[in-house]
């Protein structure tokens, strides 16, 4: 028989689900869908290797998942009971890798669809077809993700991490390609970036704060304004750049050239404001501020994976705003956001705390009530 490994499963349960939607934050961590559990380490099949987990974020499509917050639309996608973990650095041969955790077609055994082959495997049509399940590593019923001691993987998604960059930074390099290539997507000028200005960041989480060091690091010298709750989530905004860091986009909208109105019914609206605003925090109330927060004519990117939200459109059309919504990302941008890291040195305080496997209750804890910034979990201890 195989050895055995420690992993936090998953399993779906539409009880649980219906549960957490009705009781929202009331409902117990311990009631979550999630087992510490000991599975038998993976054999990896042919042109595939198995490697040792060393850290895994915990992500807030992770929490969406296990807090029923996610759309069951997605379902066909996913494929479960599964070991969790899509942000993974691992080891492989004495080295340390980072996992791009995406099933294309390639991966899939089958002949690239369109998206494949243009580059931009994030939009692959057949994540739900070919050979494997569907999903992806960490979402996939059949290839454990980092929620565990190892892991399985085919070796060009395994890119090895330079010496001078620590775990805690490395980690944050699925997260950091998902940041590059909403960026790329919303702002792309040919090969370059259109840095637009001012620009305000709402939700100082981990896809905020990296979305806010990329753009100071890919140049941007203007005013770049953060939307951050928590002490801790402006502390750590200022330090990678923010210019101004506020409660509200309310109180940011006071401190530009925005002229606000009070409707008949409902919150303030504005006219003027930023010219793009990046939505980071994926919640009814985000969404709305993002939509009156940019000024006329510009730019909204959707990086907050906002599920089923009820949500007025008035200011998409009202004010011609263009929307940009990004989930993943290209192989390509994975390889960028790596070899990015070491110019982005003060990134790894987003990784407050590292928990072992069966300390699983106070890490979802500690992400869920935003103790942390970025909770990560370290399968066989740290070495």
């Amino acid at each position: 028989m195989p050895p055995a490994m420690k992993s936090l499963l998953y399993f779906p349960s539409i009880p649980r689900y219906l549960a957490a939607r009705a009781l929202g934050r009331r409902y117990p961590v311990g009631w979550l869908p999630l087992r510490l559990s000991e599975l038998p380490e993976p054999e990896p099949p042919p042109g595939w290797v198995k490697a040792r987990v060393r850290l895994a974020g915990v992500c807030g499509s992770d929490l969406a998942l296990l807090f029923g917050k996610n759309s069951p639309r997605l379902s066909p996608f996913f494929s479960f009971p599964a070991v969790l973990g899509h942000e993974i650095l691992a080891e492989l041969d004495g080295a340390r890798v980072v996992v791009n955790p995406l099933l294309g077609c390639r991966e899939r055994g089958l002949e690239p669809c369109a998206a494949c082959q243009r580059g931009e495997e994030g939009l692959c049509a057949n994540v739900a077809e070919g050979a494997l399940a569907p999903g992806m590593i960490g979402y996939h019923k059949d290839l454990p993700g980092g929620w565990g001691e190892m892991l399985l993987a085919q070796p060009h998604k395994l890119l090895q991490v330079p010496d001078a960059v620590p775990d805690e930074r490395a980690v944050l390099s699925e997260p950091l390609a998902v940041a590059l290539r909403g960026l790329r997507r919303a702002f792309g000028q040919g090969s370059s970036l259109r840095l637009p200005q001012p620009l305000l960041i709402i939700g100082a989480g981990s896809i905020g704060l990296l979305s806010l060091a990329l753009l100071r690091a890919l140049g941007h010298n203007g005013r770049l304004d953060v939307v951050a709750r928590r002490p801790l989530q402006k502390e750590l905004a200022l330090s990678l750049g923010a210019s101004r860091v506020y409660h509200s986009s309310g109180e940011a909208l006071k401190d530009t050239n925005a002229h606000r109105y009070k409707p008949i019914l409902g919150a303030p609206v504005w006219r003027g404001g930023y010219s793009a605003v990046i939505e980071a925090a994926g919640s009814a109330s985000s969404l709305d501020e993002a939509a009156w927060a940019a000024s006329e004519g510009g730019t909204v990117l959707l990086l907050g994976a906002a599920s089923e939200v009820k949500h007025d459109f008035s200011a998409h059309w009202f004010s011609e705003l263009a929307w940009f919504g990004s989930y993943t990302y290209s192989n390509q941008d994975f390889a960028d956001a790596l070899a990015m890291l070491d110019s982005l040195a003060g990134i790894e305080a987003l990784v407050g705390k590292t928990f072992e496997l069966s300390d699983w209750r106070s890490a979802i804890t500690a992400a869920r009530e935003k103790k942390v910034v970025k909770a990560a979990f370290a399968p066989g201890g740290r070495r």
